[in-house]
């Protein structure tokens, strides 16, 4: 499995130490004065005596050769950013180092078998099952590392599924995905992280999960982008969620994030965005032309009554539970309601209780 550099900057080298510094300055200047005094003991560079070692210096010049290999060694490390981190945060950016995993799609025979799974189970979002299909068979044919596809706003009602599509994708594929509320978290900070400073400052959802699992070609699913709130700080900064996002759908930008918490960029331009709104005509042009909608059609009643019929026998409930599930549904949209998949859900919990209750003797 290959893998994919996604830190934009350098690392300090762990083996430019002051010891190893200290050691070849101490050596440079025992050949130095040896040569001065003419000691029988020099001998031409790279070809140093093993009687170097038992030799002392005198305590001054002993310090200043020390104090000479700290300096150069703090001058090197200073190089890399990484060296202004704090020590616990240095320690989490270590492992991706090398890079983190890509995972690709093998073949466009598993591009097809991942595409007639998702319209097995989502028949309604066609449309979009089509562009992931098309996706993926694109990144098969051009050699890609690890699958990604373009930025993609799913628009439809709500209760239809649209968020689990993106969880049944990562699954499916073989990757991490993230669920982001945009409903339950404030402005911009739980996804992209906040600046330190901040009292609450961290690195922000998507790169910590990107930190903890090492793969860079995450789903990440933005539900009900339309909802998300605002903050706007005492110097009259707003930190919004649809804005923030904006850089992070432009592959070119991608490429180089920086993270608010770290000031490091970060290559982020693998992430497969799925973002989630009832109405996408509440959404800024910017970031439509990023991401064209995608229209959500609502379930039809066999819809419905398949997905039913589906995570009935996945809970092992009993043919009649699942029947009358079915017909009630039916019975329902004929006298003019309009379930969603909540509601199917609620039933089936329903059924799986009374078929699971205690009985009395």
């Amino acid at each position: 499995m290959p893998l994919i550099p996604i830190a934009c900057f350098s690392f300090p080298d762990p083996a430019f130490t002051a010891g190893p510094i200290e050691e070849r300055l101490r050596r440079y200047l025992l050949q130095i004065l040896m040569a001065k005094e003419k000691d029988d003991r020099f001998s031409p560079p790279g070809q140093p005596p093993e009687e170097w070692s038992e030799l002392d210096l005198p305590l001054a010049k002993t310090r200043r050769i020390r104090q000479r290999a700290a300096d150069i060694a703090a001058c090197h490390a200073n190089r890399s950013p990484v060296s202004r981190l704090r020590p616990e945060d240095q320690k989490r950016l270590t492992p991706i180092k090398a890079g983190v995993r890509g995972v690709n799609i093998p073949s466009e025979h598993r591009a097809d078998e991942i595409a007639a799974a998702l319209q097995d189970e989502y028949p309604w979002m066609s449309q979009a099952n089509d562009k992931i299909w098309h996706a993926m068979r694109r990144s098969v044919r051009h050699g890609d590392p690890a699958f990604r596809m373009p930025p993609m706003v799913l628009s439809g009602p709500p209760g239809i599924a649209k968020t689990h599509l993106g969880s049944t994708l990562g699954e499916k594929i073989g990757v991490p995905s993230l669920i982001y509320e945009s409903t339950s978290q404030g402005a911009s900070f739980g996804l992209v992280g906040s600046q330190k400073g901040w009292s609450n400052a961290e690195p922000g959802q998507l790169i910590d999960m990107l930190l903890t699992e090492r793969v860079a070609n995450l789903v990440v699913v933005v539900d009900e982008l339309e909802k998300a709130g605002s903050v706007m700080s005492s110097k009259g900064h707003v930190f919004d969620l649809a804005a923030s996002l904006l850089p992070l759908l432009e592959p070119m930008s991608a490429q180089r994030w920086t993270c608010p918490y770290f000031k490091l960029p970060f290559n982020l331009s693998w992430i497969n965005w799925i973002i989630t709104v009832n109405d996408h005509r509440s959404l800024s042009a910017p970031l439509l032309s990023r991401c064209p909608p995608v229209l959500v059609s609502y379930p039809t009643r066999e819809h419905f009554v398949r997905f039913a019929s589906r995570e009935g026998r996945r809970r092992e409930l009993s043919d009649i539970s699942i029947e009358a599930i079915g017909e009630a549904l039916t019975w329902a949209m004929k006298k003019g309601h309009q379930p969603d998949l909540r509601v199917v859900l609620r039933m089936l919990d329903l059924a799986e209780d009374l078929e699971n209750r205690p009985t009395l003797h």
